[in-house]
């Protein structure tokens, strides 16, 4: 290789710089992983926990054992880790005793509640082999932590799906477990665990969805002839040594075991106000039939009376009334037929997203979406396959995939993405630019506000693979994906045409491409606001755009611009038509003759589960009103990561909830070192959140489409600093779309200052405004009115000859002037009473606080004409 060196002998010695300098994790192999060969030769355990919620029990962890040969599972509830010692003994006599072997091994990480003396000498004298983790190390005691994940996931989604409240989590938990212990897997076979551990095959004709609402029989003895024969309940599961089922009695609010239950699959106990709701299930609608005439026939999920015929339960933590009547056999004949992976997937009601291509290509739903994506590419002629270049970098690309939900979290579908591993692109070699705009929150509510006010439908498109179409300019290189590298020619690599999402300048270079599309169309892009385009045409009408990365909401006053339009995008991209504008953004629209209501009532529950406050308590303002929060208040310090997960949750709420800005945003000023009462003070915005947890803004049409503001300010709010802060509110005379609460940056000499500088905030937002509306075609040609409560303000705005205690106010805010000189903004004053903007300053009382939320369009989805349905 060189010249000039002797020929010297190889030794295999350990480099120690190398060693310490260069050591690497070793990875972990699943070639060699070793399978027990009879049941009980390996155990493998973990422990759950703690949650954040406890049981009806009292419980708030749950331990699992799960055989290594047979996949079976066992679950058991504690109140404290210091009893997994007791339950394994209990656990280790029993399935010893059922299935005639003995427990060999045990697996399990080096937590205290298995190496605690008590547990290490037991399983010394019992001759058990102990396999603990090495620290930091999961991944050896894999069984274990994915079938927790598992269970937590089905249990999650039992749970949501039927709106359960969390302190029944644990009976979720046993439900699941004794799902997928009836339930076929891939690692036996397609065999359950069930029929492996005790050789024959589990009945299911007793099973039904967790969460139903259903109708236990009352005994005779324990009612007189003339009283009901039944009592309302909500299904929470299966006996464990009794055969029946366990139902939450709704009146005694304790859980009983019964064989003769009523089951109503369809319908669920709605929670808060005590009352049945009657949901379709959408997943037997759609089922097909080989049998023609089935179709006709009742529905299988009606009532039905059950005799229960089931298998010993496996799992435990179980508190029932019990009826020791004798059971009598039970006739199930079906009426549908389905697919069999449907059905799998509807029994364990848990979704799980593939993290690899390995575990994707196991499923043929997955294989079908990666098929698909590389068809896309290959339509849009993304890539051509060409030689290894030797001097350009080869990018890597990776499989993503997620399950797309609807609206009630039902599965839309697989989606499968091919990425770049854009980390690795070097700037000014792979890629230039990479800015790419997306559409203001508030230019979308402007645009829901116009349309309402006209009277005008919002659509929406979706782009397919959007980033596929956008052109390089760069040379760039990728290799060949995972299931699809082309026979042959094993070494070439791609060089893309077109833009793969994960690449740097992707975003950047879809938008260049449908700018490029849209001005060749006609449309005039919007100085104000990139991602708007209109198009007008003579005697005809006007065609509004708004563009959010794939995403394309469009309106208008011509339905034949509008075809048009969608007839010309369908052509030139692969597109879906999503029809009415009904989810953008996380936001929730409703569309109905005479308003447009946008909410974000989904997020909203998903925070208040995701915070454990589902079943909290509600309040009837974010913040108190006599409460002042300081960065030293004095209290323990709170968990800094959960409280920023909950501010920064709380100001994506503000998309559609402006009465909830002010404590956001006061909030937002203590994320670092949060306190105690910090974390208190979120959590009551929370409980807020749960009294109004179907608010949101109505916009109604025939209003005037004329541009109405106003701000306040709240002098020397903030006590460390002295500071004041500012707010602001613009609508057309109904429902808010453009609002704010900024604390100011310099400290203000007196209100009227402070006053001041809010007016030119809200000028500035002001003047932006008419420049979007008169890109609509809404030119305002009179000045904007702008509501303010401080008569020196305004003296000062229209009259400079306050030197004397304005001269210090910096010059950037003396714009204002110049604004109303050329009767752009009007500053008119009003009561202090009738100032909206004074939500966004402070907090206030209940009464007050109401009056204003109200004023901003804020309310409840009951209360809207036609009781709007989200």
């Amino acid at each position: 290789m060189v010249q000039g060196l002797p020929n010297l002998q190889e030794h295999e010695k350990v480099c120690s710089g190398c060693a310490v300098s260069k050591n690497n994790r070793s990875s972990f192999d699943k070639e060699g992983a070793w399978r027990a060969s009879q049941p009980l030769e390996l155990i493998h355990s973990d422990i759950c926990g703690p949650m954040q919620t406890i049981t009806l029990g009292g419980n708030r962890y749950f331990l699992t054992f799960i055989d290594d040969h047979t996949r079976m599972c066992w679950v058991f509830f504690l109140q404290h880790k210091s009893q997994a010692f007791n339950i394994f003994k209990r656990f280790k006599s029993m399935v010893e005793l059922q299935s005639g072997h003995q427990i060999k091994k045990l697996r399990s990480d080096r937590g205290g509640e298995y190496t605690s003396l008590d547990f290490s000498k037991f399983c010394e004298e019992m001759g058990l082999e102990r396999q603990l983790t090495v620290g930091y190390s999961p991944q050896q005691n894999g069984v274990a932590e994915r079938k927790n994940r598992t269970v937590m996931e089905m249990a999650r989604a039992m749970m949501h799906e039927k709106k359960i409240p969390l302190k029944f989590w644990a009976e979720a938990v046993n439900t699941a477990v004794y799902l997928q212990n009836r339930s076929p897997t891939s690692a036996l076979d397609n065999s359950t665990p069930f029929e492996k551990f005790s050789g024959r095959k589990p009945g299911v004709k007793h099973l039904r969805i967790f969460g139903s609402l259903c109708y236990i029989h009352i005994p005779t003895q324990k009612r007189h002839k003339l009283e009901d024969t039944g009592e309302k309940g909500v299904f929470v599961g299966y006996g464990v040594c009794e055969k029946g089922y366990r139902v939450l009695n709704l009146r005694t609010q304790k859980i009983e075991l019964s064989r003769s239950v009523i089951f109503d699959e369809e319908a669920m106990w709605n929670w808060e106000t005590s009352e049945a709701l009657q949901i379709p299930m959408s997943w037997g609608d759609g089922a097909s039939s080989t049998v023609s005439d089935l179709d006709s026939e009742p529905n299988l999920l009606q009532q039905q009376i059950v005799q229960y015929p089931m298998e010993t339960q496996t799992s435990s933590d179980v508190h029932a009334t019990h009826d020791s009547a004798p059971l009598e056999p039970y006739d199930h004949t079906p009426k549908k037929w389905k697919n069999l992976s449907e059905v799998y997937a509807q029994c364990k009601m848990s979704i799980i997203e593939p993290e690899n291509f390995e575990e994707a290509v196991k499923d043929e739903a997955w294989g079908k979406a990666m098929t698909e994506e590389i068809l896309m590419i290959e339509k849009n002629s993304t890539w051509e396959l060409v030689d290894r270049p030797s001097s350009k970098p080869i990018v890597g690309v990776k499989w993503i995939f997620k399950i797309k939900l609807n609206l009630d979290g039902s599965i839309q579908k697989h989606k499968a993405r091919l990425v770049a591993k854009g980390y690795t692109q070097k700037p000014g070699i792979d890629f230039n630019e990479t800015f790419a705009p997306v559409a203001r929150l508030d230019t979308i509510r402007t645009l829901i506000a116009l349309a309402a006010q006209k009277g005008w439908k919002l659509w929406q498109l979706d782009v397919k693979s959007a980033f596929l179409n956008g052109v390089l300019e760069e040379e760039v290189y990728v290799d060949q994906p995972d299931g699809f590298v082309v026979k042959g020619d094993e070494d070439k690599v791609y060089r893309l045409r077109k833009a793969l999402y994960g690449l740097k300048q992707a975003p950047r270079a879809w938008y260049s491409e449908i700018d490029t599309y849209l001005s060749q169309c006609g449309f005039h892009k919007s100085p104000s606001e990139a991602t708007l385009y209109v198009r007008t045409k003579e005697c005809v009408g006007t065609l509004i755009v708004s563009i959010y990365v794939d995403d394309i909401v469009y309106t208008g006053s011509s339905d034949e611009m509008m075809k048009e339009f969608k007839a010309e995008m369908m052509c030139k991209y692969e597109m879906s038509d999503l029809g009415l504008l009904h989810h953008f953004l996380g936001m929730g629209v409703t569309q109905t003759e005479g308003s447009i209501f946008i909410h974000q009532k989904k997020y909203a529950l998903t925070l208040l589960d995701k915070f454990g406050l589902k079943d909290c308590k509600s309040v009837s303002t974010p913040l108190v009103a006599t409460d002042k929060l300081k960065r030293e208040d004095g209290s323990d310090a709170a968990d800094e990561n959960l409280f920023r997960k909950i501010v920064g949750s709380l100001l994506y709420l503000t998309a559609t909830r402006p009465d909830i800005m002010f404590s956001a945003c006061l909030l937002a000023r203590f994320m670092h070192n949060p306190s105690k009462m910090h974390y208190g003070a979120a959590k009551r915005v929370l409980r807020y959140i749960q009294g109004t947890i179907d608010y949101g803004i109505e916009y109604v049409t025939g209003k005037s489409a004329l541009l109405v503001g106003y701000c306040d300010s709240d002098w020397s709010g903030s006590e460390e600093d002295m500071k004041s802060t500012s707010g602001y509110a613009f609508s057309f005379g109904s429902g808010a779309f453009s609002w704010a609460s900024v604390k100011q940056h310099s400290v203000a000499l007196s209100t009227a200052e402070a006053e001041y500088v809010s007016a030119a905030e809200a000028t500035s937002q002001a003047i932006w405004l008419r420049f979007v509306l008169e890109d609509f075609g809404e030119e305002q040609t009179t000045a904007t009115t702008v509501f303010c409560d401080n008569t020196s303000a305004i003296a000062m705005a229209k009259n400079p000859v306050f030197h004397q205690r304005s001269k210090h106010i910096k010059r950037k805010f003396h714009f204002i002037r110049d604004a109303i000189q050329e009767e752009v903004i009007e500053l008119l004053y009003c009561k202090g009473e009738e100032q909206i903007a004074d939500i966004f300053t402070k907090a206030l009382p209940k009464d007050r606080f109401d009056y204003l939320r109200r004023m901003l369009g804020v309310k409840s989805a009951s209360t809207l004409e036609g009781s709007v349905k989200m």
